[in-house]
């Protein structure tokens, strides 16, 4: 079963999560500071990360930063504040999902299995797709632009795969994240802004442009050639 190192440092939080992850048939790991969670990732890689963004050393933004710069290893950001800023900073430094404390359990679980899901699975069962100058392989779950490899994370990848499989079809955001995030998502649509822009710059350059339908959505289209 996968492995989730859940990172914390309130050991409340900790054994709530372990608890609900235990019963789901999950291995827990835990750490109390950001190094620990940082010694942690890099000496046996979890499946999972579950980080808190206050911690007493090395804060949740700098464990990601960190992280991500290694690792595509899936995220989900725990954080007390409310506020959008953080949420969205915290999804540009590369966290999969973030959640709220205090948390639903149920609804906790239910995060968990759906990243895990599209970390493990992948995109939908397929086989190449070209646009442009860009090449997807479904199956293989890699992307290439000029025949050089561009890295994407999970999410990326399925929401470049969904606007690659539907040329030309405008897709809502909140169609976006039924669709790519796999369940009723709770926060809110800047999340679909976020990891567009995100692919618009790893995209650079690939004959590839998604549309901004203003008010309606986005859409996938290959660049006219002069």
């Amino acid at each position: 079963m996968p492995t989730i190192l859940v990172v914390d440092d309130e050991p409340s939080i900790i054994e709530l999560a372990r608890l609900y992850l235990e019963q789901e048939g999950y291995q827990v790991e835990a750490a109390a500071s950001g190094q620990e969670a940082l010694a942690k990732q890099n000496a046996a890689p979890p499946d999972l990360i579950v980080l808190d963004l206050m911690l007493p050393d090395v804060d949740g933004f700098e464990v990601c930063r960190q992280i991500r710069a290694r690792s595509n290893i899936p995220i989900l950001m725990l954080t007390a504040r409310k506020e959008d800023v953080d949420k969205i900073v915290g999804l540009e430094l590369g966290a999969d999902d973030y959640l709220t404390k205090p948390f639903n359990p149920r609804e906790f679980i239910a995060r968990v299995r759906a990243i895990l899901r599209r970390y493990q699975t992948g995109a939908r069962p397929g086989n190449i797709i070209e646009i442009g100058k860009m090449r997807i392989d479904l199956s293989r779950h890699e992307t290439t632009v000029n025949g050089q490899p561009i890295a994407l994370r999970t999410k990326e990848f399925a929401l470049l795969a969904t606007f690659a499989e539907n040329p030309g079809i405008v897709f809502s955001r909140e169609k976006l994240l039924e669709t790519v995030w796999g369940y009723d998502f709770y926060g809110e649509t800047r999340t679909v802004d976020v990891h567009v822009n995100h692919l618009r710059e790893k995209l650079t350059g690939s004959g590839v442009k998604i549309e901004t339908m203003r008010g309606i959505g986005y859409k996938i289209t290959a660049e006219e050639t002069p």
